[in-house]
């Protein structure tokens, strides 16, 4: 179980003031400029947005390059062949490159099929993946539920199936180590885990893709938590399947996300079935039909082209500040808020309980916490989400569609939850699971998630949320 927050230490307050005082120098005008011109909105109407785990913000610029591109252009279905049509197929293409040279793909290794989000690229892979009694999936405990529902396809083909365990920061408890020992009990098979958590901003190691490949493991990476950092080359660390949604990393447009799948792991792929677009040929007289090469296969229906053009904008409009020091920008914010909420007490007993680690080691910018009672048992999320909204705080509450860092965080008695789920049945709500547990367990916990746009105020402002009911 996380243990209430420590006192900053010397080493992270000297920590955070060399970083805000290079951020500071020069590096915080760009930033403050981006905010005054593209999020403007933000301190128009007074909101502290600091859900970025859950969707990015789009910058003005790109709400507006959208809406004059609608406007100027002449789009048809990419299907066609007619001039409007092959306008719309150029964009398509443009953005396969954008999204290539974001995660620095190799187009001759890699290839892009658009969905609808992370979920639908997933979904892809499970449902072609040839799962078998020697070809089993493993899987961090740390996951999206998107990811964790893949067992399903692996159950239904009778393939073993294993989990990775976490320590108490959340951290994959020696990965390599057990994924040799894995390996033994799978044979080949699948291997997903998630560049960054979307619970804890925990970023798991990279090195991990060329120890599962050297096992004879095919690897999935979720990029989704990782935002508009990105969080992987893929020529370093080459994935055979990588996820994400767009609206994870520039904010617009949503309904749209990427399989970046290698060509030599496509191959493998097995699709169960054919749609419109997918096709070169369908026979209903001969019972036949032959998929198309490539990407195309796994585009079900005409594609989104009227929204694939923000894709390349988005690229664009980020490359701006990803340049100008972002990423240490974000470690700033990071460790102010995680110091910031940690030297919080009541009667010299921390009111703040963080899940995952304190430092800015191999962590991103997504922090989990819940607020405690003075008898130190945690108080609901859902209470402190309110005082939230009332401040005008955008944060979230809940696991995250993380069960399973939620089960390792909170500690749950691996043999009482089963038998709460039985008792509880189709009458599950998370306050009778609060109940059935009791009050002084947490069934779900406060994310404060940080992007490009958030400023200092921001961070004070969540701080002085979590003052609040000391």
């Amino acid at each position: 179980m996380s243990s209430p927050a420590p006192p900053a230490s010397a080493h992270s307050r000297r920590a955070e003031a060399g970083l805000l005082k290079a951020v500071r120098s020069p590096l915080t005008d760009p930033f403050d400029e981006l905010r005054a011109q593209e999020f403007s909105r933000l301190d128009e109407q007074d909101i502290a947005y600091l859900d970025y785990a859950a969707a990015a913000l789009y910058g003005a610029s790109q709400a507006h390059a959208y809406a004059d591109r609608l406007v100027r252009g002449v789009y048809g279905n990419p299907h066609s062949t007619h001039a409007p049509s092959r306008t719309s197929e150029a964009e398509l293409e443009q953005a396969r490159a954008a999204t290539l040279a974001f995660f620095d793909a190799d187009p001759d290794v890699y290839d892009v099929c658009f969905t609808a989000n992370t979920t639908a690229a997933i979904k892809l892979v499970a449902e072609s993946y040839a799962f078998g009694s020697r070809r089993g999936f493993a899987f961090s405990v740390d996951n999206h539920n998107s990811v964790n529902g893949v067992r399903e396809y692996a159950h239904a083909a009778k393939a073993p199936v294993v989990s990775l365990p976490l320590d108490a920061e959340l951290r994959l408890d020696e990965p390599e180590i057990r994924l040799a020992q894995i390996a033994t009990r799978l044979g080949a098979g699948l291997f997903a885990f998630p560049v960054q958590s979307n619970f804890s901003g925990v970023k798991h190691p990279l090195s991990l893709v060329h120890a599962a490949q050297r096992l004879g493991l095919d690897v999935l990476v979720d990029a989704a938590g990782a935002g508009v950092s990105g969080g992987i080359s893929l020529r370093r660390y080459p994935a055979d399947f990588l996820v994400c949604s767009f609206y994870k990393i520039f904010g617009l447009p949503t309904g749209l996300g990427a399989l970046i799948v290698k060509r030599e792991s496509m191959a493998r792929l097995r699709r169960p079935w054919f749609s419109g677009g997918t096709v070169d040929f369908v026979s209903i007289a001969h019972d036949r039909h032959q998929l198309s090469a490539g990407h195309a296969a796994f585009e079900d229906g005409t594609p989104d082209f009227l929204n694939i053009g923000a894709v390349t904008t988005g690229f664009a409009f980020i490359a701006h500040f990803r340049s100008r020091g972002l990423q240490r920008r974000l470690d700033v914010l990071t460790a102010r808020f995680i110091n910031g909420i940690a030297k919080l007490t009541r009667d010299g007993a921390p009111i703040v309980r963080i899940y995952g680690p304190t430092s800015l080691q191999a962590r991103g910018g997504t922090i989990a916490f819940n607020i405690l009672r003075p008898d130190g048992s945690p108080l609901p999320y859902q209470h402190v989400e309110e005082a939230a909204r009332i401040r005008g705080i955008a944060i979230r509450g809940g696991c995250f569609c993380n069960p399973g860092a939620a089960e390792r965080a909170f500690d749950f008695d691996k043999h009482d939850l089963p038998s709460c789920f039985d008792e509880l049945g189709r009458d599950f709500t998370i306050p009778r699971l609060q109940k059935r547990l009791g009050t002084h367990h947490a069934v779900g916990a406060l994310r404060a998630s940080i992007g490009a746009p958030v400023n200092e105020r921001d961070i004070d402002r969540a701080i002085e949320l979590a003052a609040a009911f000391a």
